[in-house]
């Protein structure tokens, strides 16, 4: 696993948790930072089910303000703090150790937005659509954003109340979705 853009290009980074953590393929890394161009300088970024961090980090090297991690196992966390010290990318990152969910409600409470929140939870457990759910009942996703979701083709989240698709792609068994806040409809039209 390496950053494949920015300042921190090349830099590979190292994973020592579960071993259920799946890095993005840089491929699809690659085409979701390629797509989202520009907009990445000067954004805040949430890394949700952040693993091994590389999607927060890439967002880091490619420009971002700051990104927060948010990662279960202390192992990864651990290892997300390290790799971002060690690409020089620690004085814009933090980490926080604990469930996604939680971290969404808790962020949301603290009053964060975030310009782009990313995505990429464990396979088959519908963890993407609740997830998107639970962003899109909060204020989490600054006017403008995007939410990205990372998962199996076969766990598409489908329609997010609040939410709209604009986007999806497919890389063989990997599907990535982009949701942007839903317009609101005025009464009576």
């Amino acid at each position: 696993m390496r950053l494949s853009g920015g300042t921190a290009r090349g830099r590979h980074l190292r994973a020592r948790g579960s071993r259920g953590v799946r890095p993005t393929a840089t491929r699809v890394k690659d085409a979701v930072f390629n797509s989202l161009g520009p907009r990445v300088a000067d954004a805040r970024v949430l890394d949700l089910f952040a693993g091994t961090g590389g999607l927060g980090m890439e967002a880091l090297s490619r420009g971002a303000r700051e990104a927060v991690f948010v990662e279960r196992d202390p192992r990864n966390a651990a290892a997300i703090r390290e790799n971002l010290a060690a690409a020089g990318l620690g004085a814009r990152g933090a980490v926080r150790r604990g469930n996604a969910l939680t971290a969404v409600m808790t962020l949301a409470a603290e009053g964060q937005t975030f310009d782009f929140i990313i995505l990429d939870p464990p396979y088959g457990r519908g963890l993407a659509r609740e997830t998107l759910g639970r962003v899109a009942a909060t204020t989490l996703l600054a006017e403008g954003g995007v939410a990205i979701a990372e998962g199996h083709w076969r766990d598409d989240p489908g329609q997010v109340p609040g939410l709209e698709r604009v986007r999806e792609s497919r890389y063989g068994e990997t599907a990535v979705w982009i949701y942007a806040k839903a317009a609101k409809k005025e009464a009576g039209v």
